[in-house]
């Protein structure tokens, strides 16, 4: 428990969920280092939106041979409905 404090920490994991439309700036996933930041997003720890559009989840593996998924925010001109 963080701080002594008798509940969990609830502020990590991910906010939105994929095919749901996000604003530029908006939190996608906060405090998990396995999703990494893929197109139109950035941050390492927080990861956020660069555009507004729908948000993605891609699984890839690595030039190491891990699988890890990417989070991705498709541009509003360019999804599709």
């Amino acid at each position: 428990m963080a701080g002594g404090k008798a509940t969990p920490k609830k502020d990590r994991g991910t906010k939105v969920s994929g095919g749901e439309s996000v604003k530029t700036g908006q939190i996608l996933v906060r405090g998990f280092s396995h999703y990494k930041a893929g197109m139109n997003t950035k941050g390492i720890g927080t990861i956020m939106a660069l555009c507004p559009g729908k948000v993605s989840f891609i699984r890839r593996k690595t030039p190491h041979g891990r699988m890890r998924t990417f989070v991705n925010v498709v541009p509003a001109g360019k999804a599709k409905s």
